[in-house]
């Protein structure tokens, strides 16, 4: 089984890249947490994997930390949840914040995920919260949570997927109006403004 790979990036989306590993490329599925985490192409990069293999397929999907590849491997352990859906809710929520969810019990906040209803959340709630690790302290806490700029990007995103658009069309347009605002911007104004954006094409 393959458990991590280290070689150059030859091609990156927000959900997929390519690794050049002594000249063989290996495509791996990725979450949004680590394809914000990726270098450039042409750079050096080094991902834990889970190996995923059927009788018909194989499967590579990639993290940036063992700790986002622990919690894919309690997702895909929930029943009912494959590895496709694991990997849309760990686009769908910052690690620390969906641990935060599953601990506090917050159905609502899982179920804003695309792909996940209410059933499944409960369900994510009831085999996971006990498996959930417990922050040492405020410090550590605050150390891990999420900026407001990382919060109001995955927001804005999750309203756009709620209305249908791909979880990569949604990242790529909210993170160039960001980009362009250049500054603090509510959530509700970066929807507005990635709207025209994708309406404008």
């Amino acid at each position: 089984m393959i458990v991590f790979l280290e070689g150059v990036l030859e091609e990156k989306t927000p959900s997929r890249v390519v690794v050049n590993v002594g000249g063989v490329g290996y495509e791996v599925l990725i979450s949004l947490s680590t394809y914000e985490d990726l270098p450039a192409v042409g750079e050096r990069i080094r991902l834990c994997v889970y190996h995923s293999v059927r009788e018909d397929d194989e499967v590579l999907y990639g993290f940036s930390t063992k700790e986002e590849r622990a919690m894919f491997m309690l997702l895909i352990g929930v029943t009912s949840i494959g590895p496709t859906t694991a990997l849309g809710i760990l686009s769908g929520l910052p690690l620390v914040s969906l641990r935060a969810a599953i601990a506090n019990e917050d159905v609502r906040r899982l179920s804003s995920i695309k792909g996940v209803g209410k059933k499944t959340a409960e369900r994510i709630i009831v085999e996971l919260k006990d498996k959930m690790p417990v922050a040492a302290g405020a410090e550590e806490r605050a150390e891990k949570a999420p900026t407001e700029e990382e919060r109001v990007m995955n927001d804005a995103v999750l309203a756009l997927v709620a209305l249908g658009y791909r979880n990569a069309e949604a990242y790529g347009v909210v993170k160039r109006v960001m980009n362009e605002a250049g500054g603090p911007i509510l959530v509700e104004e970066v929807v507005r403004r990635s709207l025209v954006a994708l309406q404008e094409g």
